[in-house]
Order: C-alpha cells, then structure tokens, then sequence
C-alpha cells in the first residue's frame, strides 16, 4: 500500500490525529490569525477574507483574485516569522492560502550594486542563517500543527517532476494544511480544500475552454491598442524573483497551476534572486505539459508584426532585457503622457527623437530582467508591457527601437 494512502487509512481508522474536534477557533488560534470565520472557508468571499486578515489585494481578473502581504519582522504565524501571506480567489470565493515562511528569496539581500567587504560577509551569513531557519520553521511548524491535529500523513503536491514538493499533510473538515520544506529552498504552508490536495494540486482546462476565455481577453480600443487584458499580476516583493514571478502569472493565465517560489526552486534561482530563463524553462516544462500546454521559443525580433501573432490569440509573451532604472523611469512618465493620446499619428511622430535615442542605449548585461508583452499599436509602431512589480507596473509602452535596444534576444510564450 502506498505511503500516502497508508496514512490516510490510519487517518480514517483513528490511528492518526486526534480523538476528539477541533474547532475553527482553535484552528485561528494555533495559526495566530483569523482564518477561518467558520467551519468551511471555502464558500467564504475571497475579499472579505482577505481584509479579515489585513491582508492587501494584489490582483483582481475575470476568474480569479489574489491578495498578498509582505509581513512586518516582528509578525508571527504558527510561531514563526512569515515572509509572504498570499490568499487566491475563485470567482469571489477563496481558493486557497499560502504562507511562506524563510526561504532564499526573501530572508537575503537582493538589492543588487557594488559590495563591499563588509557587505560580502553579511550576505554570506544571511544564507547560512535563511537555511538554519528554514529547518527551523519546519520544526516549529510541524510541531504546532501536530500538537493540534495528530501526526500528519506523508503527501505529494504539484504537476511535473521539478514543482514537486514532498509535504506533511493534516486533513480537517474538508481542509487540506500542507507543509513543505525542500532543502536549501523554503519553508511554506499551504491550505487547500481537501479535493484540491488529494488530485495534488493536477489542474487542466479543456482547450475550447481555454480558447474562448483567451479570445475575451483581446481589448481592441480606438486609439489602435490592441491589449490582452486579466492578467494576474504577482507583486514579486523586494527580492529578485522578475522570472519566477513572470512565469507564474503568464503560467496562472494559461490555467496552469503555478508559484513564484516552487518556480525558483525549479529554476535554481541564486539566494536573493537571479535566475537562468534556460533553467527555469526547463523547470516548469514539465508542469506546463502536464497542464495541456506547450513552451515555444521564438528568435525573431521584438516588433509589432511578431508580437502581433501572439497577441492576436491572447497568449502573452515572456520577454528577457537588460533594465535602466533612468531609462524606466522615462517610460513610466511617457506611458502617463500617452494616457491621453486620441490621434495616433501625432503621437507617433511625438515619438520620433525617443526612437532615435534608441540608438545609443547601452546595455548592463549584469542588469537582466524579465518582463511580460501584453500588447502593441502598428500605428504608433509601440510594444505595451507589464513587470512584476505590483498594480503600477501592469502596462506601460515602449517603441519598437527601444525595445529591440534592451532585448537580450527572442521570447517564449505557452502555447495551446
């Protein structure tokens, strides 16, 4: 009999956990916040949840939601310091929770520039200290929740063979609490409903399904955009994790199940960030499979008549450039300006000298980034973009010189 299934008959049999209920005040309790309202949190409303918890929104689309905490140093959950407290809705209903607690993301410095010797040394000590920590969490955690709900029973969670996690799993009143704790990487706990955990979170939208949803999200406005729209935005935080974040919206998007951190584990993302986008496609290649999708690679240029083969089918691009906090900063206040552009013409000849200037942008290959395409005008000849930077970086314009200037060659989309 297998592990999993051995376990869930000692769970059944009385072996396991413990003899008497547990109640959802309890529950809060052991966690430290109000989770639960009730005895099922799954016909609550994700909103309303959500600012139960105190918890921000992050991202709001036509099928789902997603709210998202950075929490203080000195805030606790399960006895332990969380590092990210994400909740997702299902159409206005919460789908699940997902509480990160150290892990190499969050618990190092990415801030990135010159390091000192000083600064070399606290770096160094700040990842010998996130992986004691993540030990430590798992212990912690483990504990309380046993303590609570008895011995948990041996699981597996998520599709494909690097997004993967082995997890400790307690069942209570059709919820499903797991936690995971991959070596070197993080501690997290996610709560699910029973059903959801025991397909170990396996999802796959059927493809007419899909095509008609990708078909929706087209918005064509007068001005000549053409913008895909109901993207979900993942606020990536202070750490380095533009690739991970990106995939999991673009993946999330797709109807394929994903997680920045699972995907930086899959991506051998550095401690503070940095990840491979050849390490990270292969990760998730797997998952992306699994989920009824495929990875392409396209080397053509970033121009309006590529991007446009894409779009016109709703798939949005993953884009990998060298970034310019200058450089950004004068997109951000002329994507602002172009808000009030009514003729497209004029525009683009508004656009003249900043296409010429393209040509003396100088790039930092030690300053790659990944952003997503979502969009573009062949009046204008721009590309509109999103980065995972929160609600303030969800579309912003560029032209196709500048664009073409900052890429470091081809994109990939998940195609169907």
């Amino acid at each position: 009999m297998p592990v999993r299934t051995f376990s869930l008959f000692l769970l059944a049999a009385g072996l396991l956990g413990p003899v008497r209920a547990v109640t959802f005040e309890e529950l809060n309790a052991t966690f430290g916040i109000p989770i639960w309202a009730d005895d099922n949190l799954w016909d609550d409303d994700a909103a309303e949840t959500a600012k139960r918890l105190g918890w921000p929104p992050e991202s709001k689309t036509s099928t789902d939601s997603s709210f998202r905490m950075y929490p203080k140093a000195n805030d606790l959950v399960l006895g332990s310091r969380p590092y990210s407290l994400a909740l997702y809705g299902e159409k206005d209903l919460v789908g699940g929770i997902s509480m990160m607690f150290a892990n190499k993301g969050d618990a190092v410095d990415s801030s990135g520039g010159p390091v000192d010797v000083k600064g070399a040394r606290e770096r160094t000590k700040a990842i010998r200290d996130f992986k004691t920590a993540i030990v430590k969490d798992k212990r912690q955690i483990e504990g309380a929740l046993t303590a609570l709900l008895g011995q948990p029973a041996a699981d597996r969670f998520g599709q494909g063979s690097q997004t993967r996690e082995s997890v400790k799993r307690w069942d209570w009143n059709g919820h499903a609490i797991l936690l995971a704790a991959p070596r070197d990487e993080y501690a997290a706990v996610r709560i699910l409903s029973s059903a959801v955990a025991d397909l170990q979170g396996k999802s796959r939208i059927p493809d007419a399904e899909l095509r008609e949803r990708l078909a929706a999200r087209i918005e064509k406005r007068p001005n000549g955009d053409v913008v895909l729209k109901d993207i979900p935005m993942v606020d990536q935080g202070p750490k380095g994790y533009c690739v991970p974040a990106t995939w999991e919206r673009v993946m999330r998007y797709m109807g394929v199940p994903a997680d920045m951190y699972v995907l930086a584990m899959a991506g051998n993302t550095t401690a503070g960030g940095g990840t491979s986008v050849t390490a990270i496609a292969a990760g998730a290649k797997e998952a992306i499979m699994r989920g009824g999708r495929q990875l392409v690679f396209e080397s053509g240029k970033i121009n309006t008549l590529n991007i446009k083969k894409c779009i016109a089918r709703g798939l949005p691009v993953m884009w990998a450039v060298c970034v310019d906090r200058g450089f950004d900063d004068s997109l951000t206040a002329r994507t602002k300006e172009r808000a009030q552009m009514s003729d497209p013409q004029a525009w683009k000849k508004q656009l003249d000298d900043d296409r010429k200037a393209a040509r003396k942008i100088k790039n930092n290959p030690l300053n790659g980034h990944v952003r997503m395409i979502i969009g573009y005008n062949e009046t204008t000849r721009e590309i509109a973009f999103s980065d995972s930077w929160g609600a303030g970086a969800a579309e912003r314009w560029m032209t196709e010189e500048e664009a073409q200037a900052i890429s470091q060659g081809g994109y990939q989309f998940i195609n169907f």
